[in-house]
């Protein structure tokens, strides 16, 4: 099984609710969150490859689309622990980025990362495409992940402590995996500053367009036609002529929101090809303990998370 890792993702979680402070008194949340956390997954789910995307920068040609695609994103807050004494958000977010990065290197875990695209696409690359008939578990909370469930993906989720599959995002909210990405083009992302059309929720969705919960492709000119037919009966939902209003909305929400290789150039797709076929794993679990003790970390089982890689292969 093959492990992709939303390394952004699984970082915040930590950054932001981790109170671990080092012998030299900086906040490390973000790497002890991190380390343990993939440790965990790697001890529990035992993948033969480990595969940690990190953020390229945004993604140029989304924000081509919609020039104020995630705006209004922030640096997240740490922990209220730490009371007045907190350090500068982003600089110090930056630096324990970059710490697990290097720590990582002397792991057998590949890191990809593609200057100019979002860690979400080439997950969806990786997933749709370069693995596509292997299993696949996406270690991530961030729903834009639900359109890849299929009989070989599976999601599991740090902030649900559990797996999210095809079966549970049908079950949740009336929408098949399959059609989960037109859903939420539907319903926007206020995460991503993605503007949803008034009155369209997941149950609404679910309501008044039936087939959504199917295993066959909706597109978007199917939900306009019912909406068209629907807008026109007497004392019908508002829902329906929202939609009618708003078409070219909806298509540009869902180009922002589909994960394929529409958000990506073809250089960025040989970079991926490339760090995965040059990757030369060297684990080098001194060379980490010095690292972790030169930052003065003491709070990761260096011993157990290389006992836990014994599972990955080298290539």
């Amino acid at each position: 099984m093959i492990l992709l890792v939303d390394g952004m993702n699984l970082f915040i979680r930590g950054f932001v609710a981790n109170p671990s402070i080092s012998e030299n008194g900086f906040h490390v949340g973000g790497v002890v969150g991190f380390l343990n956390s993939l440790r965990n997954c790697i001890e529990k789910f035992k993948p033969t490859d480990i595969f940690v995307v990190w953020e390229g920068g945004g993604s140029s040609r989304r924000r081509s689309i919609y020039p104020d695609y995630k705006r209004k994103s922030r640096p997240q807050k740490l922990n209220r622990f730490y009371g007045e004494d907190l350090p500068d958000t982003a600089e110090n977010r930056n630096q324990q980025i970059s710490m697990i990065v290097d720590l990582l290197r002397d792991t057998p875990a590949c890191q990809i990362y593609v200057p100019d695209c979002e860690a979400d696409d080439v997950i969806g690359y990786l997933s749709r495409y370069k693995f596509a008939d292997q299993k696949k578990l996406i270690i991530s909370s961030d729903k834009d992940f639900y359109q890849l469930l299929d009989t070989k993906t599976i999601l599991y989720s740090p902030t649900l402590k559990d797996f999210v599959t095809k079966k549970d995002v049908l079950d949740k909210f009336g929408i098949s995996a399959h059609n989960f990405c037109l859903a939420k083009s539907l319903c926007g992302d206020p995460s991503d500053n993605i503007k949803g059309i008034k009155g369209a929720g997941f149950k609404t969705i679910a309501k008044r367009f039936p087939s959504m919960s199917s295993e066959n492709t909706v597109l978007i000119e199917d939900i306009v036609k019912v909406a068209q037919e629907q807008a026109q009966q007497k004392r019908s939902p508002k829902i329906y002529s929202e939609i009618c209003l708003n078409i070219e909305d909806i298509k540009t929400n869902w180009k922002l929101i589909y994960l394929d290789t529409s958000c990506l150039s073809s250089g960025q797709i040989d970079q991926i090809h490339h760090i995965i076929n040059t990757f030369n794993p060297r684990p080098h679990k001194i060379d980490m303990l010095r690292k972790l003790i030169q930052q003065g970390i003491q709070n990761i089982d260096v011993n157990r998370l290389f006992l836990s890689f014994s599972c990955v292969k080298n290539k």
